[in-house]
């Protein structure tokens, strides 16, 4: 009887130690500039088919989530990305995209333990005193800065009509490139400009993939590779598509997302 008792707890033990291995963590998708949290709605889909949790953050001061943009700074969405994973009682799989990798940044920064990887999608990859701004700046081969327009008074960037389709959707079926442009949407302006304070203790700990785009228009694959070779990442996987594979590539960013969650 001992040694039946005995047998019955290691094969519990054995199960409960397979169950708690075979958990899969929480992923915190987070959307970049232009954009709001529907982006990712295919995507988060087939992530919960696949048996995650999806937290699908939407920052402030767009339609769906409305605020004036004089009071949207680089805090607030620190803190809204902060405030969707505080619950969680293991750290997430946490992914941005193009400026959200700059939010996914100072979430690193301000909270490493909650963070079990950075996944930075066709983002923004900071180092310490950098901003979207800066780093756009450097990128020689992006299309995307004679589109953009500031307008200071409103505090807000906008994104040429006539050039959102060749921007965000190169390679998209004819359907989709005609339906994008009335997608994108004014983003604010503070965000974009503000320096991100980055350190070696925090952010620097903090497990980080980078997912490459390979026809990036916005992003360009020259700036993606120059931000990675200054900030190493663990993993790197390419997806051969522009700036938003999560509308023309669903199942292989998915895909990588689950590779980058492993």
């Amino acid at each position: 009887m001992k040694a039946l008792n005995k047998l019955a707890l290691i094969t519990t033990a054995l199960i409960g130690g397979q169950a708690m291995a075979a958990e899969k963590p929480a992923i915190a998708l987070v959307h970049g500039a232009f954009e709001d949290s529907h982006v990712w709605d295919a995507v988060s889909s087939k992530l919960q088919a696949d048996g995650y949790r999806v937290i699908n953050v939407n920052l402030p001061g767009r339609p769906s989530a409305p605020l004036a943009s004089n009071l949207v700074t680089s805090e607030l969405y620190r803190d809204t990305v902060l405030s969707a994973i505080g619950a969680e009682k293991q750290p997430v799989v946490l992914v941005g995209h193009s400026f959200g990798g700059i939010a996914v940044s100072a979430v690193a920064e301000a909270a490493p333990a909650k963070v079990r990887t950075a996944v930075y999608v066709a983002a923004y990859l900071p180092q310490n005193g950098e901003s979207m701004l800066s780093l756009a700046k450097q990128d020689r081969d992006s299309k995307a800065g004679p589109a953009l327009h500031i307008d200071e008074a409103k505090g807000l960037v906008s994104v040429d009509y006539a050039a959102r389709a060749d921007l965000f959707a190169n390679g998209a079926p004819a359907g989709l490139r005609k339906m994008l442009p009335d997608l994108i949407i004014d983003e604010p302006l503070a965000p974009i400009v503000t320096p991100l304070a980055l350190s070696a203790a925090s952010f620097g700990q903090v497990d980080k993939v980078y997912i490459h785009t390979a026809r990036d228009q916005v992003v360009s694959p020259y700036l993606q590779q120059k931000m990675v070779a200054a900030t190493p990442v663990r993993l790197q996987l390419t997806l051969d598509t522009g700036h938003t594979p999560f509308l023309t590539d669903v199942a292989g960013l998915t895909n990588a997302i689950e590779q980058a969650a492993k």
